[in-house]
């Protein structure tokens, strides 16, 4: 009977002892949860919010954009040569013609002449010179030039050009730099409206190295009829040109692109065909040009 006590009272420590074991597990289930609570704390994501900050790059750029010195600076490293419009031709002579037409009152040379260089040599205002220097003719320093310049590569590397204040500056120099030297004193015995004399006098004393150039200013003159400011000053009645050079929009229709080259200023047949493997008198041809004269903002078939 002591034995039956004794074995009873064995069994019932082992069962109270499971029974606590139980509890320490149930009690270690409870702090379990705490595991999630903690990443939960963790989850609130921060990418989202920097994100913002490429935002504000972005919209700096317009900022960079707009600032007249970047855009010189930008200008001069990228590219020596501009590609302008029609609209930004009209625009550069919208703004320049009334001191080209004084000008010419003042100093004989005609307006159409001023004009018509402004454009081709500077690119319609767009110009590394034009942008960095307000030199809007491409006048070099030359040896009495004691006034502000900067270097350009032109025919030579590094060479002096002259840096103006302000464009009207360019103008007025502009007209004293051709009275004022003698291998231009032929031009001034011209009549003020033979534009076609202005032009080929100024290539043949030297005014530019580029045999092109007469015909050049010529086209520009006539394309964008800068004649009629001449007939202004003159007090004359002024007949608008024919333009020959031009093409028959209505070949245009259904031409990509790719099959038209808008001119640029440097450009000429020459280099024109060679960039897209045709001949000049096929370009000739298929746009009716029946010399060598093309002008800046002209679209020409080239395929």
């Amino acid at each position: 009977m002591i034995k039956k006590i004794i074995l009873y009272c064995c069994v019932s420590f082992f069962i109270s002892c499971g029974s606590n074991k139980a509890v320490v597990r149930t009690s270690r289930s409870v702090v379990s949860p705490s595991k999630p609570v903690a990443r939960t704390i963790r989850k609130p994501v921060v990418k989202p919010v920097t994100k913002p900050i490429v935002v504000k790059v972005l919209d700096t750029k317009p900022v960079v954009v707009g600032d007249n010195k970047d855009i010189s600076t930008e200008i001069l490293e990228a590219t020596t040569r501009v590609k302008v419009t029609t609209a930004m031709v009209l625009e550069y002579i919208e703004k320049y013609k009334e001191i080209a037409k004084k000008d010419m009152i003042e100093y004989g040379i005609p307006a159409s002449i001023t004009l018509g260089q402004g454009i081709l040599e500077s690119g319609a205002g767009t110009g590394p010179l034009s942008v960095q220097a307000n030199n809007h003719f491409g006048i070099k320093c030359h040896k009495e030039w004691t006034g502000p310049s900067v270097k350009y590569d032109d025919d030579e590397a590094q060479e002096c050009f002259r840096k103006y204040d302000n464009p009207n500056d360019s103008y007025r120099d502009h007209s004293l730099f051709l009275t004022t030297r003698e291998r231009y004193s032929s031009l001034f015995k011209l009549d003020k409206n033979d534009y076609k004399g202005w032009a080929k006098g100024l290539k043949n004393a030297g005014y530019a190295t580029d045999i092109a150039y007469p015909t050049k200013l010529i086209g520009l003159v006539e394309r964008y009829q800068l004649q009629k400011y001449d007939a202004e000053v003159l007090g004359v009645d002024y007949v608008p040109t024919k333009i020959i050079n031009t093409i028959d929009t209505t070949k245009m229709v259904g031409l990509s692109d790719a099959d038209l080259h808008q001119v640029i200023k440097g450009d000429t047949l020459y280099s024109i065909s060679k960039r897209y493997n045709i001949s000049i008198e096929e370009l000739k041809k298929k746009n009716n040009i029946l010399d060598s004269g093309i002008s800046i903002g002209q679209k020409i078939i080239v395929k």
